[in-house]
């Protein structure tokens, strides 16, 4: 197939980069139905000549296209537009008359909320296609999930982060907090255990609220720029049975544990007869750093790891996994079987097909390529105005600032229409350090330069006049 001729101008007036504009025009292309799916598009040397700029500046345009799944980047072909449902103009048009004139956009920039490619929701119908074929069970699943998808995920947990287990090991889980209460509900089960739950501060809300919910305490546990601060475990009630972490992006500082800390917490876990329960938050993306080994590799005996596929597949795709001792999984499995707070079957198979078919590390892969692109832009543009915390990994980033002023700060782009979220948020209990949690996960590119367009003109009136 020969590749389409593109007529686009390119404004060098433009406050925008040029990668971003020409990024732009050909997604307005494609969404207005000018590119048609299939169209191969010119290769970057034909195009940088055509239009007069760099050929670096059409490469880095087509890698972000690539990594949103607007093309498809075919090896030794070229680059292809994708096929991209497009909304009825009858509801764009509806959209857009109810928008009041001068009114700015409601812009979240609130972490932990991803963007799912096109490519992972493909690959997902595609999925549930073969899925749609199969009647589901006539009998009662098993209790800990499909052994089909729990080998799947022990080959996932063993290429990806270096976690040696088995199926025997694994539960099927509705996402991490599933996993967090399924551990709780063991641990209570236990003889002779205080409910004392030692966790992050700041840290994720929802796990409290969970553990408080289940009638435990909580012991507040502070952070430093390498994650929990092992040490101030010794200051936890004495027999406190579990303590929870998110040591790969701590949410939401984005610290990262290294590895001495990581082994110190294994330490005092076997040293305390107490327990690890490890989230694994945003592990699969990481920007030019190894992952370092899970707590569950250095402490399988003393460690419930956690993982989920929302921040890949999507959070309403409701499915995750835990890996823990047999003897808790052997609990575990025995509640389930009364109450069946399982997964449905469908639903498993489905994943299960995704990651045979390699579908999932496509989707992480995609991913990653926006996010790493997204994290650098957020750095550039937030370095002059303190220190940042985060970068490099994970779907945010977090600027240290004044307590006082990280609240003027967004305080100031709420007026605006763009939310940003304090470090406070995050905060149960007293805390010196303060700061904005910038989240880049869910924003389109246009949305994202507009909304840092206005939080750098916020620090900029707040911190500089």
């Amino acid at each position: 197939m020969l590749p389409i001729s593109l007529s686009i101008a390119i404004d060098r007036a433009d406050a925008r980069t040029l990668p971003v504009q020409l990024a732009d025009r050909i997604r307005s292309a494609i969404d207005d139905g000018d590119l048609q799916p299939d169209s191969r598009l010119p290769s970057t040397r034909a195009l940088s000549v055509d239009l007069g700029i760099a050929r670096a500046v059409v490469e880095k345009a087509y890698e972000q296209l690539v990594a949103e799944g607007w093309l498809d980047a075919r090896r030794g072909s070229g680059n292809y537009v994708r096929h991209i449902p497009r909304a009825p103009r009858s509801i764009a048009m509806a959209s857009s008359a109810h928008t009041t004139p001068g009114t700015p956009p409601r812009i979240s920039l609130r972490p932990g909320i991803p963007w799912t490619p096109p490519s992972a929701s493909d690959a997902w119908k595609r999925a549930w296609r073969d899925v749609g074929g199969t009647p589901p069970p006539g009998d009662y699943p098993d209790s800990a999930g499909t052994l089909e998808l729990r080998t799947r995920v022990a080959d996932l947990l063993r290429r990806a982060r270096g976690l040696h287990t088995t199926p025997a090991s694994i539960v099927i889980t509705t996402g991490s907090i599933h996993g967090l209460d399924l551990a709780l509900g063991a641990l209570s089960a236990a003889e002779s255990v205080e409910h004392v739950l030692a966790l992050e501060n700041p840290g994720y809300k929802s796990a409290a609220a969970l553990a408080t919910h289940r009638g435990w305490s909580l012991h507040d546990v502070p952070v430093d720029r390498d994650g929990l601060i092992v040490e101030q475990l010794d200051s936890t009630p004495p027999r406190t049975p579990a303590v929870y972490v998110t040591p790969s992006h701590q949410y939401p500082t984005g610290a990262f544990m290294p590895i001495g800390r990581r082994r110190a917490l294994a330490d005092w876990a076997h040293s305390n007869d107490s327990m690890i329960i490890e989230d694994d938050y945003d592990s699969e993306f990481r920007y030019g750093v190894a992952p370092l080994p899970t707590a569950a590799e250095l402490a399988p005996d003393r460690t419930v790891y956690l993982g989920t596929v929302s921040k890949t597949l999507g959070a309403g795709i409701r499915l995750g996994w835990m890996v823990a001792p047999r003897s808790m999984v052997d609990r575990i499995s025995a509640t389930r079987r009364l109450i069946g707070d399982h997964p449905s079957v469908p639903v498993q198979h489905a994943m299960t097909s995704i990651l045979r078919d390699g579908e999932w590390d496509r989707a992480v892969r995609t991913a990653r390529r926006l996010y790493r692109a997204r994290d650098r832009l957020v750095a550039a543009a937030l370095a002059r105005f303190g220190e940042l915390r985060g970068v490099g990994a994970g779907l945010h980033t977090v600027l240290l600032l004044d307590p006082a002023a990280a609240r003027d700060v967004a305080t100031s782009c709420t007026a605006r229409g763009v939310d940003v979220p304090t470090l406070e948020h995050s905060t149960r209990s007293h805390t010196a350090r303060g700061g904005i949690v910038v989240g880049y996960g869910s924003a389109s590119d246009d949305e994202l330069d507009y909304a840092i367009s206005i939080l750098v003109e916020a620090l900029e009136a707040v911190l500089l006049n």
